[in-house]
């Protein structure tokens, strides 16, 4: 599961001509990029490790279901050429539930993650936000847009960039409060799809 989440990401050639609108209608205009600030966001690496910590031990307890149903099934595929037709087809019944009933177990266990996620990195993103609101503030900015993740980025002024800047504003801000620990059962590792094709192996 990708940890760090940012805004929709704008493409600097898209920017650029509305920067030339915005500066003959006397607007100034700036650009960070969101994934390089909740990088360097102070609290950003010690809300990932955490983060890391809270789903070890779910980690380990699909890990356990996985490698259980994957034995099922090898079971079946060896025993079911010399099974009555009934029993083979009440094993076979029997396997389909185990199979949705992890599928399901796992996609719980995802919602339960992205909770987790947002729970840590709320605190973080809030921060950003009036960080950002600030600057826009202070600096007269008509609009700052968010570059992240842009493949289309074929040139930039540099002196528009705030990135750096929102950074360095972070830093002077009070630390964002750590979020508590989860009461529920622990977050789904990020490797585990919700409604597998097949079991996750790790």
């Amino acid at each position: 599961m990708r940890f760090f989440m940012t805004g929709g990401a704008i493409a600097l050639a898209m920017l650029l001509p509305l920067s030339a609108r915005a500066q003959a209608a006397g607007q100034k205009i700036a650009y960070v990029n969101t994934q390089l600030i909740l990088q360097g966001a102070p609290g950003a690496t010690e809300a990932q490790a955490t983060f890391q910590k809270d789903v070890e031990a779910l980690q380990k307890r699909v890990v356990g279901l996985s490698d259980s149903l994957t034995a099922l099934e090898a079971a079946f595929n060896r025993d079911q050429a010399t099974m009555a037709a009934a029993a083979r087809e009440a094993r076979l019944k029997s396997l389909t539930e185990t199979k949705e009933n992890f599928e399901a177990e796992a996609e719980k266990l995802n919602q339960q993650a992205e909770q987790r996620q947002f729970e840590l990195m709320q605190p973080i993103m809030d921060n950003v936000r009036k960080a950002l609101d600030d600057m826009r503030l202070e600096g007269g900015y008509s609009f700052i847009f968010d570059v992240a993740n842009s493949s289309f980025i074929v040139a930039a002024d540099k002196n528009l960039d705030l990135t750096e800047r929102v950074i360095a504003k972070l830093r002077t801000m009070p630390r964002a409060a750590a979020a508590p620990p989860p009461t529920g059962p622990a977050a789904r590792p990020a490797g585990v799809q919700s409604r597998p094709t097949r079991p996750p192996t790790q």
